[in-house]
């Protein structure tokens, strides 16, 4: 091997691996017929409905925050789905780079929010900070929210930086200044405890990134 051939192995393989990395095809995170590949409470809480992951019930209340969780853990990706939810005062969340709190139904971790009045398109950090960490323009997400229907919902979430959008609209671009703070995790789809209401997700894909 001569010195040019050297050179551009060691420093052009690198990048074309990185590329193709980056444009690798999205792949669905569920098959819409079961639970393959998920786990949580399937015999009260969540059930699947027209290819759909669907957790709640709009005929009584939700006794407390359930959990629909990924068998296995994600760094850094761009995860696409489809959501809406039903029932009035209704609230959910998609959970990334979160884990299960041992012996309990919670999960630790960020979630990116949804649902009235102000929570669509935020970041809260569910059961550690307790806390919005972003919030987005509500008028831009109200210009493009459809309430009752599907939405879309883009999280992507590279090293420190978690961005969030629906529906095209960007809402949240959030850098953690946290160090100590684990950047990997379960993904996991919330009916948050409270009023009859129901929490729908479907068409999940996952486009894992370098």
């Amino acid at each position: 091997m001569n010195p040019l051939q050297f050179l551009a192995r060691t420093l052009l393989l690198p990048l074309v691996l990185s590329l193709i990395a980056h444009t690798a095809e999205p792949v669905p995170l569920a098959d819409g017929r079961t639970f393959t590949g998920w786990e949580g409470d399937t015999q009260r809480t969540w059930r699947i409905v027209e290819g759909a992951f669907v957790g709640g019930s709009l005929a009584a209340p939700v006794p407390r925050n359930e959990f629909l969780c990924t068998t296995r853990a994600y760094t850094n990706f761009v995860l696409r789905l489809e959501f809406k939810v039903l029932g009035e005062g209704a609230n959910a969340g998609i959970q990334i780079r979160s884990r299960r709190v041992p012996n309990h139904h919670e999960m630790i971790g960020y979630q990116a929010d949804l649902g009235d009045p102000e929570w669509w398109g935020a970041l809260y950090d569910e059961s550690r900070r307790n806390r919005v960490l972003a919030k987005p323009d509500r008028a831009q997400v109200d210009a493009v929210l459809k309430r009752g229907d599907w939405n879309q919902y883009v999280i992507r979430c590279e090293g420190r930086r978690i961005r969030l959008s629906i529906n095209g609209v960007p809402t949240v671009d959030y850098t953690e200044p946290d160090e100590s703070l684990e950047q990997a995790g379960l993904i996991g789809l919330q009916i948050h405890g409270g009023p009859p209401s129901e929490a729908w997700y479907r068409r999940l894909t996952i486009e894992e990134l370098p």
